[in-house]
């Protein structure tokens, strides 16, 4: 290890009895921090009478580590091997610091005169810098990841304004859960979730779409020219995940029932001891008036209406969602006719594979989320 052959060093180290036992101890001691045992080597070498550059090359360091221990503890002995008093010091933040941030996620900016819709994190820093606390914009966000506080995002929802709410919503839960009325459905009783889905343009693209090529998505030309609009209505059966579907000029009561016929002229609709017609409370199928007239019609059918603003406890909804996703999208159409064919072809193609959705949400489920709702609502 030694090098007493190299030009010395302008610090010449001459250890005392005691500074070496205290070196060494540090540097066989297996809890002594790796920076106190390197500076103790370095020391331990230079008394050796090793130069600058083999002590560099001996332990894996820079010369001028080797230069600046070495020269600290020739000037000051072995309490300058300890790390150097910093200037400043690390801002220390106490529980109530913490929890004041928080507080601030919390809260709505505009309720505090803020001119900012939500915060960020670098508008929660300056906020707290504005109160006479810094804080790094880094620190905010670990802080509320504690909490899984977002403040950024934002949700839309609607409160439920029927009184009767639900009461309703429970019917159609048991309906999915084949249960009427407090009692089993039978094998010959069904259930139909409909709708309409409106206003599917057909855009002609001024350009031709090209398919994905490596490391290139499609690619879609952003003009078009409008070619007409059409409605798709669907009845969907929650049991056997059957489609009918038909499309359509407008909505209206005289296109719904074209889609009721449909349904209800097949088997083993036709001949069924009662169809359940699950809808929302669109004009086409709303209030009592839409009961009696499908009742008259086919009186083995029974329509349940959802409540106002409910209209995701209809099941056909999650079709129309893979609808708009696999057939729709992009919209690239020449005219109405190639959009009807699409849709038809889809939906046939969808009744050779397809399975029902897996429905997990029930009227426990209903009823527990209700009563949260409630609790926030007298907690405000």
């Amino acid at each position: 290890m030694s090098d007493k052959t190299a030009r010395p060093s302008a610090c010449v180290i001459v250890l005392s009895t005691s500074d070496r036992q205290v070196l060494e101890t540090w540097v066989r001691c297996g809890s002594t921090p790796q920076k106190t045992v390197l500076r103790s080597l370095i020391v331990l070498l230079a008394a050796d009478g090793c130069t600058n550059a083999s002590i560099a090359i001996e332990l894996d360091v820079h010369p001028d580590t080797v230069r600046k221990w070495r020269s600290r503890f020739h000037h000051h002995g072995i309490d300058a091997l300890a790390d150097a008093p910093r200037s400043g010091r690390p801002p220390i933040y106490t529980p109530a610091d913490i929890a004041a941030v928080k507080a601030w996620a919390c809260q709505i900016p505009a309720d505090h005169d803020i001119p900012i819709a939500r915060w960020s994190t670098p508008e929660l820093a300056a906020q707290l810098a504005r109160d006479g606390m810094t804080v790094s914009v880094s620190t905010v966000r670990r802080w509320l990841d504690e909490d899984a506080l977002k403040p950024w995002q934002h949700r839309s929802w609607i409160a439920a304004r029927d009184p009767n709410f639900e009461m309703r919503a429970s019917v159609v839960l048991d309906l999915y859960a084949r249960r009427y009325a407090g009692k089993p459905l039978g094998s010959n009783e069904f259930v139909i979730s409909a709708d309409e889905k409106p206003s599917i343009q057909a855009r002609d693209r001024c350009h031709r779409t090209t398919a994905a090529a490596p490391g290139r998505p499609m690619r879609v030309s952003h003009d078009y020219r409008r070619r007409g609009a059409l409605t798709y209505l669907a009845a969907y059966d929650v049991h056997t995940a059957r489609v009918f579907g038909r499309c359509e000029q407008s909505t209206g009561i005289t296109e719904f029932t074209a889609l009721v016929d449909q349904v209800m002229t097949s088997e083993p609709y036709a001949s069924a001891d009662r169809v359940f017609w699950v809808v929302d409370n669109g004009s086409s199928h709303r209030g009592q008036a839409s009961i009696d007239r499908l009742t008259a019609r086919y009186p083995n059918a029974v329509m349940v209406h959802t409540p106002v603003h409910a209209s995701w406890l209809n099941q056909v909804e999650i079709y129309f969602s893979i609808v708009q996703r696999k057939v729709l999208t992009p919209n690239d159409f020449p005219d109405l006719t190639s959009v009807e064919n699409r849709l038809h072809t889809f939906a046939e193609r969808y009744n050779r594979t397809a399975e029902p959705f897996a429905w997990k949400y029930t009227r426990r489920d209903l009823h527990r989320q209700l009563k949260l709702i409630d609790q926030s609502s007298e907690a405000a």
